[in-house]
């Protein structure tokens, strides 16, 4: 049995949910999100007091169903955590010269190349700069989020004797000694 997956979701007052056969609607104040579950191996309802479960069909649950049992609660749980809060993350530019601006749907970097790095934003994610060198990254969709907060890190990943380069907020960077004469 899944421990994740017996857990019900308390839906916040300002969220709904529709279920019709395999496809699962989550709307919200920050917008709205689809999912799709497997029908044939799982049940979904929300129940009178306002929170959703999810249960397999068959009593006896095997390995590959309880894996999937949590991981189906867990994206739902995402979903309904980022139509009613949202879903934010913080990164931080390290280094002489690191800059970040927005330029209409770009996000301009300047990163110790001889060239600015433009990024292209998509539309359903919000980014903002608030100082030159703190980027926040804002939506509905965690995992979009989380994409888009890797792909900007990879532009320009942190080296391990200065501290260079683009970091998660509170993200720990081993640091190594340098070289001794």
């Amino acid at each position: 049995m899944s421990k994740i997956g017996k857990k019900s979701i308390l839906l916040p007052k300002d969220s709904t949910i529709n279920i019709a056969g395999a496809s699962i609607t989550v709307k919200g104040p920050k917008g709205s999100k689809m999912l799709s579950i497997d029908d044939k191996i799982f049940s979904s309802k929300v129940n009178e007091k306002n929170e959703f479960e999810i249960s397999p069909l068959s009593k006896k649950v095997d390995k590959e169903t309880s894996v999937l049992w949590g991981t189906y609660r867990s994206l739902i749980n995402n979903a309904v955590n980022g139509v009613s809060k949202g879903h934010e993350k913080t990164l931080e530019l390290t280094g002489v010269g690191f800059r970040a601006n927005l330029k209409g749907e770009n996000l301009n970097l300047q990163l110790g190349f001889s060239h600015d790095v433009n990024f292209k934003i998509p539309k359903e994610i919000k980014i903002s700069v608030e100082k030159q060198t703190v980027i926040k990254i804002s939506g509905v969709d965690k995992e979009l989020v989380s994409k888009i907060a890797a792909e900007i890190k990879s532009l320009k990943s942190v080296e391990p004797y200065k501290g260079k380069g683009i970091k998660e907020r509170d993200q720990y960077v081993l640091r190594k000694e340098g070289k001794k004469k």
